[in-house]
């Protein structure tokens, strides 16, 4: 498959980034809904049919499996200890997001171990992790106010959210700030040499509700390859996420441009707070209306600024389609630089496919059966504070990420269905291959088979078949699996925490899931041993346990 001509500027999106970045986009906040507005102002100007739809952050409202957290906007906020003052005028990261407002002044407490909860009280209580249960026990503790910082900040603020609901605030009473994490480790240094007193104030305001929006633009008809960019994090968040969002609006320029009456998908943008929004807009849509999501989160790092390299997820064996491999392959195509000693093309960033990997809204749509892959780049050492900058992005790295995106929606839009066919064939045995240099691919390549034939349906060749479904569970709760929610449902929520706490073990059991949906009990945990090599599958087993008890699914 050739690259398209049509290429996007990564100039534009570029600007684009600078200007989201402006908004403080916490989820539940004015400016999150402002940085939307500001968006729906550029498609409108561009001519592509957009809606606004609107959910709710107020505390109460459920977004499928997630409970709302409560509308929250910062106003001020400030830390003082000897000569030092730290303020929101710096970082509106300075107040961790959905604090309570208040003012306190006393001796401060770093928190190493578990005893030393038990001198909490009176005092300002600094923690370095699990900051959400920290924050819960320092308020139960009698603590007068709650400082977190993260390990590897540096001289940067980290954003850490609290998504506080109404119920939350029955307990939640003392102001949440978060410290760069030299600013902690010196104030760590004077606590242990004999004290250090520490001075906070924190005012913001909680309206009962604010507005969630989602964004949503369409050219042409459905069937859509439907593209997804998550528009929340706080001010400046250039890569995570103002990248993914100003780049859709780049593809939406672009392929208003490019589309033709004969294409076989018109083409969706989506602009949601993660997974809120996704999980939200699931509520109003047909699942059936898409073909394909491809996700855009953190798509302009640099390996030099940021330490980035470039990944690709792939859609799960559970929902295999082409669309990954066809991402992949132009992404080989876009990301060159230079050559080798004999003249072959080289690389222009570090990459590699991945088998699929949770963390971003490409897993609602599969969970909802639609197929969805994601590039992104990763690490980001500035990653969740504030030194994720505009000067960090690559340009470069626009145009790897934003061309190939942009071939594969033309490709599978429009190239011919027989050159397709190859390439979907091709692609289904180099996976294959991949799982057979290392086990059987007995599950497998019935589930490659499986997306082929569905694939097929919509590109308008024959490849792969059916199979005779035999699920093991019924997943009734469809969405991000969370303690929250399994508490709700009187399931064993501390139990659910404890099996997680590895986030591979998290990822693999919502795939087990959606396998599971397709495949016997056993054939699910072959399928997931071929897609992942080994996994704990006396944990998982337990997991499903806990989920049927909670009633999120239930066993055939």
């Amino acid at each position: 498959m050739k690259l398209s001509d049509v290429r996007l500027s990564p100039e534009r999106v570029l600007k684009d980034i600078s200007e989201i970045a402006e908004f403080h986009r916490i989820q539940g906040s004015r400016e999150l809904v402002e940085s939307v507005e500001m968006i729906k102002e550029k498609l409108d100007e561009l001519g592509v049919e957009n809606k606004l739809l609107r959910s709710a952050y107020d505390g109460e409202t459920w977004h499928g499996t997630l409970a709302s957290p409560i509308a929250w906007n910062p106003v001020r906020g400030e830390l003082s200890y000897g000569e030092r003052k730290l303020t929101t005028e710096e970082s509106p990261l300075l107040i961790m997001a959905h604090s309570p407002e208040g003012e306190a002044k006393a001796e401060l407490l770093p928190v190493f171990r578990d005893e030393d909860w038990g001198k909490a009280e009176g005092k300002i209580v600094l923690a370095g992790r699990d900051w959400r249960d920290a924050y819960k026990r320092a308020n139960e503790a009698g603590a007068k106010a709650f400082i977190a910082y993260r390990e590897g900040t540096g001289e940067f603020y980290p954003y850490i959210g609290l998504f506080l609901t109404r119920d939350d605030l029955e307990w939640a009473k003392i102001p949440a700030l978060a410290v760069p994490e030299s600013v902690a480790k010196d104030m760590i240094s004077k606590s242990l040499k004999g004290g250090v007193e520490v001075g906070v104030s924190v005012q913001v305001e909680t309206p009962e509700r604010e507005d969630l929006p989602m964004l949503y633009a369409t050219v042409g008809e459905a069937p859509y390859i439907v593209f997804s960019a998550h528009i929340c994090h706080p001010k400046p968040g250039a890569n995570d996420n103002a990248s993914g969002s100003a780049m859709l609006i780049e593809l939406a320029r672009k392929l208003s441009e490019a589309y033709r009456d004969s294409f076989r998908f018109g083409f969706a943008f989506l602009w949601i707070p993660e997974y809120h929004g996704t999980q939200a807009f699931f509520e109003r849509v047909k699942p059936e209306e898409f073909y394909a999501n491809v996700n855009l989160d953190m798509v302009a790092g640099s390996p030099d600024r940021s330490g980035s390299t470039l990944m690709l997820v792939r859609t799960p064996f559970s929902r295999f389609s082409v669309v990954s491999g066809l991402l992949e392959h132009f992404i080989g195509l876009t990301n060159r630089k230079g050559k080798s000693f004999s003249g072959s093309e080289l690389p222009a960033m570090a990459f590699k496919a991945y088998p699929y990997e949770m963390g971003s809204d490409h897993d609602i749509f599969n969970f909802f059966n639609i197929p969805g892959t994601m590039p992104i780049t990763w690490p980001d050492r500035v990653y969740h504070s504030s030194g994720d900058t505009v000067e960090k992005v690559s340009l470069e790295t626009i145009a790897i990420i934003g061309n190939a995106v942009l071939a594969t929606a033309l490709t599978l839009a429009g190239e011919d269905k027989e050159k397709l066919r190859r390439f979907a064939r091709g692609y289904a045995m180099k996976v294959l291959g991949e799982v057979s240099m290392n086990t059987e691919t007995e599950e497998s390549e019935k589930l490659v088979m499986r997306g082929l034939a569905r694939d097929s349906r919509f590109l308008d060749f024959e490849l792969g078949y059916e199979f005779e479904s035999e699920p093991w569970l019924e997943w009734k709760l469809r969405g991000i699996l969370n303690e929250r929610l399994i508490r709700r449902n009187g399931g064993n929520a501390e139990e659910f925490k404890r099996l997680t706490e590895d986030r591979k073990v998290y990822a693999q059991l919502h795939e087990l899931l959606m396998l599971s949906e397709l495949l016997p009990r056993g054939g699910a945990f072959k399928a997931l041993e071929e897609e992942y090599g080994k996994v704990d599958k006396e944990k998982l087993e337990r997991l499903v346990g806990v989920l049927e008890e909670a009633k999120i699914v239930t066993l055939s």
